[in-house]
């Protein structure tokens, strides 16, 4: 269901790289050129920029870890799974979908695993590198080329007809099931739950920037979950600003169903409108069980 585009990695730095120049052989002994006023001036600008970016996350990570865990504390984690699993795979079991894949029909090719991985949006090359980094010669290694070239589009070339089988059989094993598990929470989970946590949002928020991340992706274009954050802060003032966080939430779900519906008009918004949305209307801004919320027509309760 996510978006195409550049993948953000919350909380890192950006990083100045560096230009290194290269004397021809022979020539140690020549005079240095004059360097320019203005390119030194740029690299100091850089190093500055770089300076500050590592300071602005100092700052962040002490903010961090002066707060209560929330939703990254064990059982609210497993919770977040459950809700995000109701929602991509209509079950809350979520260990039980490591090996779905399917196409939705939704423009981002085969869509497969516990988070909804796409070979059209990015994250399921991603995952498929990765995994092959540390696991040379796995089952689906082979379909990299494949899955390269009909990266952000909904294509099958190179896939079909043994992808889906190769999958399958790959998330039997424990190794791709961790990094299954590892690359949600390094791409999706640890930068929404920090995001939100900088903006003084509690376990709720915490998850609503989660399954927001998980539903239109990290990348850069207007369906992206950074800028539908940005269309929210122009209507309402997050809590670390100062703002009410029902109030704030309550502007992000009406954003978020927009956003939604733009995509896809006929798309069912039941993870917003008869889930996050209740929790939110409840007052239960700190994800407290017993849960219970509708997906698609279906019920579930966990306590």
């Amino acid at each position: 269901m996510k978006r195409a585009g550049v993948l953000f990695l919350a909380g890192v730095p950006v990083v100045a790289t560096a230009v290194y120049f290269v004397l021809p052989s022979g020539a140690a002994d020549a005079p240095a050129a004059p360097t320019s006023v203005g390119a030194q001036s740029s690299r100091d600008d850089a190093k500055d920029r770089a300076e500050q970016d590592h300071q602005k996350q100092d700052e962040d990570d002490a903010i961090i870890a002066s707060l209560p865990p929330g939703l990254a504390a064990p059982d609210r984690k497993e919770l977040a799974h459950r809700l995000v699993s109701s929602a991509e795979h209509s079950t809350t079991d979520w260990r039980s979908t490591y090996g779905i894949i399917e196409d939705r029909d939704d423009d981002c090719g085969y869509t497969a695993g516990i988070i909804g991985f796409c070979t059209g949006t990015h994250d399921l090359l991603t995952l498929v590198e990765h995994y092959t980094g540390s696991h040379p010669g796995n089952g689906l290694a082979r379909y990299l080329p494949a899955l390269r070239k009909v990266d952000g589009t909904d294509s099958h070339e190179g896939l079909d007809p043994g992808f889906t089988d190769a999958w399958k059989a790959e998330s039997e094993l424990p190794e791709f099931r961790a990094a299954q598990e590892e690359e949600r929470d390094r791409v999706y989970f640890e930068p929404a739950v920090r995001l939100a946590k900088l903006d003084g949002l509690g376990t709720l928020g915490q998850f609503v920037y989660y399954d927001a991340m998980v539903f239109h992706g990290t990348g850069t274009d207007e369906s992206g979950f950074y800028a539908l954050r940005e269309r929210v802060l122009k209507r309402a003032k997050t809590p670390a600003a100062g703002g009410s966080e029902k109030a704030y939430l309550d502007a992000f779900l009406d954003v978020r169903r927009a956003t939604m519906l733009t995509r896809y008009p006929d798309r069912d918004t039941s993870r917003v409108d008869t889930a996050q949305r209740r929790f939110l209307q409840a007052g239960n801004l700190g994800l407290d069980t017993p849960l219970t919320w509708e997906m698609y027509g279906d019920s579930y309760t966990l306590s």
